[in-house]
């Protein structure tokens, strides 16, 4: 039996909740920093506190992925982990920027990383079952028109997400002000809207898709081609240690893709609002509380506003893009422009180029969210669609934690304190990564331009 083909609205559905994931982590990404050095982080340890969010993602993510495969019951199979997930992050999201509410128990700060680190282990329990469940429900070949709706929809969420505390700010008058140690209501009200369109738009793609049943299952022409071996068939997590040595060999080539773009995200992310502080505004490292730093705050939401609004437009192109000149050449132009985007940041004259700067990291950011995983999809057993997405995600998780561990450090002692050389690091680091996309064998290739 063949996989029915679906709609354009059957696979918006399916993926609808990515966009309230996404907004979620816009909100994070563009707010987690400077709520962070409200609460008393210093340029040189932010990154250390980003930590949090891919040591939550190694562990979790892969074991979402074995248990997501076995999993079955009312809900579905993937679906239970979206609820869950969703759930959990809201809470986070909500008590994130109120973690000075409970100073009289512990420090801000670590209430500050605990919140964060809530929110980044629920949001990597809804959003892995999210990547299998276009394996699961697609044909081969939609897979890629699959995950670019998937990124259409990320960048409306991230849109969202990133330009919502400017528009309560500056279209509603809600404050961008706060006092020593706290952080604005602009910002609260947004994480706590955030917190409520994450858990409406999980609850749409849970009430609109269908999963195939177990039986249902089995009958799939994939399932019946797949690997069945005795080793396949074990249960139990030690498995996943044995999974992640068998790997595909596509997927170990897509690895070190991976790698350094996830490597060169991280940096963006985390040192963006501190070099448009200190590198446009002319800030000193030392001034996180100053009017013209909320401005610096408001500026990185509004240009990661643009390049999630990029990545959604260019993400409804990819599927044809990649038809002319392959998906391998797509993702390798797609990193290459993100690189020189990211490396002239350090020459903008003014805070408005940086919006060029962006529409550059949007081309790379819409591909990075597409191509590596329509790449990976043919590749892998159907059985172990779940798993092998959790370990996917390993590559994803291990760049972020060694620029966790060394950004900061570099920052301080390497750039004279200047985080925007950090951000060249990053536009350096995507053209490493489009280097590599050309070992990578697409297995899928040839079936999906057909």
């Amino acid at each position: 039996m063949k996989k029915r083909r679906l709609g354009f609205w059957e696979i918006w559905n399916m993926s609808f909740g990515f966009l309230g994931i996404q907004m979620g982590f816009a909100l994070q990404n563009a707010n987690a920093s400077s709520i962070l050095s409200r609460f008393g982080a210093e340029v040189h340890t932010l990154s250390w506190f980003w930590l949090v969010a891919p040591v939550t993602g190694l562990i979790v993510q892969p074991i979402v992925g074995h248990y997501s495969d076995k999993t079955w019951n009312r809900l579905g199979r993937r679906k239970p982990y979206f609820l869950a997930g969703a759930l959990i992050a809201s809470i986070g999201m909500v008590l994130l920027p109120h973690s000075d509410a409970f100073i009289q128990y512990l420090p801000v700060l670590w209430f500050g990383a605990g919140f964060l680190m809530l929110m980044d282990a629920s949001f990597n329990i809804a959003m892995e079952p999210f990547r299998a469940f276009v394996a699961d429900l697609m044909p081969v070949d939609q897979r890629t028109l699959g995950f670019s709706i998937q990124t259409v929809l990320i960048g409306i969420g991230a849109v969202i997400g990133s330009f919502l505390p400017y528009v309560l700010a500056e279209w509603f008058g809600v404050s961008d002000q706060a006092l020593t140690g706290g952080v604005p209501l602009n910002v609260k009200y947004s994480f706590i809207v955030g917190a409520v369109v994450l858990i409406i738009t999980v609850l749409i793609t849970i009430f609109t898709t269908k999963e195939y049943s177990p039986e249902e299952m089995k009958m799939l022409d994939e399932y019946q081609d797949s690997d069945s071996s005795n080793t396949e068939e074990k249960s139990g997590l030690k498995n996943i240690f044995s999974d992640f040595i068998k790997m595909p060999e596509t997927m170990r080539q897509l690895a070190w893709v991976q790698f350094f773009s996830w490597f060169g995200l991280f940096g963006m992310w985390v040192f963006t609002t501190r070099a448009i502080a200190q590198h446009i505004y002319g800030l000193p490292e030392e001034d996180t509380l100053s009017s013209l730093y909320s401005d610096a705050e408001k500026w990185t939401g509004v240009i990661f506003g643009v390049y999630n609004g990029v990545s959604a437009i260019v993400a409804f192109f990819l599927p044809y893009i990649a038809k002319k000149l392959s998906r391998k050449k797509t993702h390798m132009l797609s990193l290459i422009i993100g690189g020189l985007g990211l490396i002239f940041m350090y020459f903008a004259p003014n805070k408005y180029w940086l919006i060029l700067s962006m529409i550059g990291v949007g081309f790379a950011w819409a591909s990075i969210l597409a191509m590596p995983y329509a790449m990976l999809t043919g590749s892998l057993p159907i059985k172990k669609i779940g798993v092998y997405m959790g370990i996917f995600n390993f590559f994803i998780v291990l760049p972020q934690i060694l620029n966790g561990i060394i950004g900061g450090p570099v920052v301080k002692y390497f750039y004279g304190g200047n985080p925007m050389l950090a951000l060249v690091t990053s536009g350096i680091s995507f053209f490493i990564a489009a280097l590599l996309v050309r070992r990578v064998h697409d297995v899928d290739e040839v079936i999906e331009t057909n």
